[in-house]
């Protein structure tokens, strides 16, 4: 699954564009590079994102097209 959408299915980013805009300004990193948004996710990744001065890892658990909002928590875990 493309890493823009696989961020907005699992709402850790909330908009499909917004993904691909950090992507694009080069905060977003797979497995410690940095990764536009067509890079492939698959379980078992690490996803790191820079928000401002903020920062959030989390491992891919699950790859799904789609989710309900209760089970998007259940696609990644916090690092």
């Amino acid at each position: 699954m493309r890493l823009d959408k696989y961020l907005k299915v699992s709402r850790i980013i909330k908009r499909r564009t917004v993904a691909n805009e950090a992507c694009d300004a080069g905060r977003v990193f797979v497995n410690g590079k940095a990764a536009k948004a067509s890079a492939e996710v698959k379980p078992g990744d690490i996803i790191k994102i820079e928000f401002g001065n903020r920062e959030v890892s989390v491992e891919v658990l699950d790859v799904q097209d789609t989710s309900k909002k209760e089970e998007a928590k259940e696609l990644f875990r916090y690092i």
